[in-house]
């Protein structure tokens, strides 16, 4: 059998990994095995971050509910008890959207919640 040199393949598989690694520092960029060591270890950080972004995103809704049923007089806790025994099924991306941007809904809703209770 003749003798396969990988010259090509080495080159392209070289290109791939310093094409996905522009933008990182120093060496990490230039040199490929450092490059290809820092691009495992980002795309493990990129896996992990896309989970925890969304456990941020929801403790960020919370916060602001619960600042708003504060406003409204009643915790966080029990407006959520609320809704529930009132039928009400928003989520919490909704709730946080209505106490920033429309405080006038969210007392409506927090009154039914009361009600409710």
């Amino acid at each position: 059998m003749a003798r396969v040199k990988t010259g090509v393949i080495r080159r392209r598989r070289h290109k791939k990994v310093l094409k996905e690694a522009r933008g990182f520092y120093s060496g990490r960029r230039k040199h490929f095995r450092k490059a290809k060591e820092q691009l495992e270890r980002s795309l493990c950080y990129a896996y992990r971050d896309r989970r925890a972004k969304k456990r941020d995103f929801r403790r960020l809704w919370i916060v602001r509910i619960n600042a708003a049923c504060r406003l409204n007089d009643i915790s966080y806790s029990q407006f959520i008890h609320g809704l529930k025994n009132a039928g009400i099924e928003l989520d919490r991306k909704i709730l946080a959207d209505m106490a920033m941007n429309d405080a006038q809904a969210f007392a409506n809703i927090a009154a039914k919640a009361k009600q409710a209770l």
